[in-house]
């Protein structure tokens, strides 16, 4: 027997994760190149000791480092296990009422407000995938998420348009910026949490900093509301991050000229294989992002197109959803991976 609210859940479908080595996995968004050389030399002369104890429950060492980089208090700063534990903490610490959400965006959102009882509306993008912004400033809401740059669209929404959203707002407002590093449109939006208690910016580690594996997060906001998550988070796990995974973040962040450098190929690489697509009659939306979402050629679905590159051995991100059905969601990967992409396209369309 389980209780009624568990057999009511319907949980997040995560990307396929393929248990072999055939496929080129072009759809989770994983960063193609490795973590920083720092990340190595710091587990390899790790205290494998140190694993008998509980790690720090706050993190100390990291948190002052992040907050170093952020330009915020330490007090501004919450780390949690990935953006998604962090996003989870914060959608029940500090949502209440109708929290509202595009149509098309990160769908782990309703599946955090059903898990929590959160009751909440999708609000629709506009015709060019855009926010339509005065949506979400022309009545109260109990709550606002924006993922920005946004999922799956790729699409970033422009730092005015953020501020304006959270000045004439009258509810907290998460910002999700997983995907902010790769952005060259907008800017991340930590800057306005000093002047705007209602405002919580989300990152994480998973993206830039190829530490996808380890799972880090962590949100900046102000005062109030990072105790609420603090106080959420010490009621269901109070070691979130353990002592390996803090280590290896601190040292990830402290490399900047490593990360800097993975950056600027993944951009190079998206803003080359975005041409290389529209050459071939894809319609791609402009992407802040380290995906791109396009739309096939004539004649060519979606899902159809999805199949064909699984049973080439390439991986890419399909949903069967009103509105998207037929683009997918391709993740940059290496230079070699995007060549093979293209070669398999080739062969697909003739």
């Amino acid at each position: 027997m389980i209780s009624a609210k568990a057999a009511s859940l319907i949980p997040y479908t995560a990307g396929e994760q393929p248990k072999d080595k055939k496929y080129i996995k072009l759809n989770t968004n994983e960063n193609p190149y490795p973590p920083s050389p720092s990340v190595a030399r710091a587990v390899r002369i790790f205290d494998f000791s140190r694993l008998k104890l509980y790690p720090d429950p706050d993190a100390s060492a990291l948190r002052k480092a992040v907050a170093e980089f952020e330009n915020v208090g330490e007090e501004n700063v919450f780390l949690g296990n990935g953006s998604d534990e962090v996003l989870s903490f914060a959608f029940y610490a500090l949502f209440d009422g109708n929290v509202v959400f595009p149509d098309i965006t990160y769908s782990f959102y309703p599946v955090y407000c059903d898990y929590y009882g959160i009751t909440y509306s999708r609000l629709p993008l506009k015709a060019d995938f855009t926010v339509n912004v005065s949506d979400y400033t022309d009545k109260p809401h109990g709550g606002i998420a924006i993922a920005n740059p946004n999922a799956p669209t790729s699409v970033a929404l422009k730092n005015a348009d953020i501020e304006r959203i959270v000045k004439e707002s009258e509810c907290n407002v998460i910002v999700d910026e997983a995907y902010i590093d790769f952005s060259v449109s907008a800017a991340s939006c930590v800057p306005l949490v000093k002047n705007h208690g209602n405002l919580l910016v989300v990152k994480t580690f998973s993206k830039s900093y190829s530490l996808a594996g380890l799972r880090v997060g962590y949100a900046v906001g102000s005062r109030e509301l990072i105790s609420a998550m603090y106080a959420a988070k010490n009621s269901f796990n109070s070691y979130p991050l353990d002592a390996l995974a803090q280590t290896a973040a601190l040292a990830a962040l402290r490399d900047r000229e490593y990360f800097d450098e993975c950056r600027e190929k993944v951009i190079s690489t998206r803003d080359s294989l975005a041409v290389r697509l529209r050459s071939r009659g894809f319609d791609v939306l402009p992407s802040d992002t380290n995906f791109l979402f396009a739309k096939p050629p004539d004649g060519l679905g979606g899902e159809e197109l999805y199949k064909k590159l699984r049973e080439n051995g390439i991986l890419v991100r399909y949903w069967n959803a009103p509105r998207i059905e037929n683009r997918l969601r391709i993740t940059v990967g290496s230079d070699d991976e995007t060549d093979r992409l293209i070669e398999t396209l080739d062969k697909i369309i003739g």
